[in-house]
This record gives C-alpha cells, structure tokens and sequence, in this order.
C-alpha cells in the first residue's frame, strides 16, 4: 500500500486529528491462510501496535510504526480490490478504540467481515456481524496471562476460538480449557501448530488420538510464501 501526496507531513497532521482515523501497518491482498475462510481471496488491513509480545509472534513489524489513514482511505484501498471477504488483523487491532468503527463501516459496504484478535481486550463491542477469531493463548506463548476469560462466554456460532499450539503442555492446557468450558459448543474450535516449533503431524496425532471436536489447522500462507511479509 502506497500513497502519492505532495506533502506528507501536512497529511499526516490533518489524518491525526480526524476523529474517525487508525494507525494502519498495511492493506493487502491476500489468500486467507486461517480460519474458517480458509483459501477464501481477503484484504487484509493490518493495525499497528500491540500490548502482548507473544513468543511466536510472525507480525513484530506491526507493533511500531504504520501510517495514519482516515476509515474511508481505508474503505477506498479494500474497494480496489473488490473483495468480498476482508479480515481485521494486527498487532491487536483492539488495542485502537476506533477498530469497532472500522469494523461496523466494513460489515456497512457489504462486506464479509473477521477480526482476528487476541481476546485479552473484550470483545463485547464488536459489531454482531464479524466474525471474531479470538486466539487464546497458550503458556508457551508467554502471555497467558493476558488471556480475559470473560470473553469466552460472549462467543457465539458466528465466532471461532483459536489456540496455537507449541508443545504438548500447550495441547493438554488446550484440551482442558475446551472440555472444562464445552467451547466446541460455543463456538468453532481451531488448534494450530506454531510454525516451526510443533511437527503438523504431531498435533494431528494428538487430535485423533483424543477424538477432539476441533479443526486442525495449518497456515496455509506460510506453505505458499514462508516468511514473506504481506500474505
């Protein structure tokens, strides 16, 4: 994503003061690699900044930095790419109050919406019509701490729980959270190998072994393009 401006300092001044304005890292283009929408083609738009500093975090560019946009150059660079899918992504795209605009302005122009976020931020305020892809963190994530359980009860069918998955502590964690709060019942329930940490066929094993009412996923954008940024 790139903007042509004759005085970017002006700009940005003027941006900054809008009421209606976020800090963005990037809009892109992409294939879903996650999710329930997996494979589906999405515009990613990803917000700057993040509270948590997880272990294996593949996004560490977006917690400083970005530029920033007002929501309708943000609508106008989704729009050229005539999606129909576009997903909310961060850093913790929460951690901007004005995200739950953004999002309510994305479901308004018609759009199938995700918000993929940590849930250490609640998630009450989101717009009824996204998707929430809450990852719950895991304790080799360094950050299970952070985890606002109070989240849990606010999922719904629309809704999907996401736990990445580092080691078999972090599976047997996982699998005690999923059983002592029935999330199968609340929600679509993803397990997802950390990239380079847990063999794919390794957590598979685990689930089959265990009989798990979960879907077993993998990053799809890390098979087709590995580390590359922006997919």
């Amino acid at each position: 994503m790139a903007l042509a401006v004759s005085d970017p300092v002006a700009v940005e001044e003027r941006v900054r003061s809008d009421p209606e304005r976020l800090r963005i890292t990037e809009i892109f283009h992409s294939l879903q690699g996650e999710a329930r929408d997996v494979g589906c083609r999405t515009v990613f738009v990803r917000l700057t900044g993040c509270p948590l500093r997880c272990t294996y975090c593949d996004t560490t560019y977006s917690f400083f930095g970005g530029a920033w946009l007002t929501i309708d150059a943000i609508l106008d660079e989704v729009a050229r790419h005539a999606p129909t899918h576009v997903c909310v992504t961060g850093g913790e795209p929460l951690a901007q109050k004005r995200c739950l605009l953004l999002l309510a302005r994305l479901c308004d122009a018609g759009y199938a919406v995700s918000l993929e976020t940590s849930g250490a931020i609640d998630i009450e305020g989101v717009d009824g019509r996204v998707s929430r892809v809450v990852d719950l963190k895991t304790p080799a994530s360094g950050e299970q701490h952070r985890n606002r359980m109070q989240n849990l009860a606010l999922l719904t069918p629309h809704d999907q729980i996401k736990f990445v998955v580092c080691d078999r502590a972090d599976y047997e964690w996982a699998r005690s959270l999923l059983a002592e709060h029935a999330l199968d019942r609340r929600c679509e329930v993803l397990f997802s190998p950390s990239y380079g940490q847990l063999a794919p066929r390794t957590l598979a094993e685990w689930i089959l072994e265990d009989r798990l009412p979960v879907r077993f996923q993998v990053q799809l954008h890390k098979l087709l393009w590995g580390e590359e940024p922006g997919h």
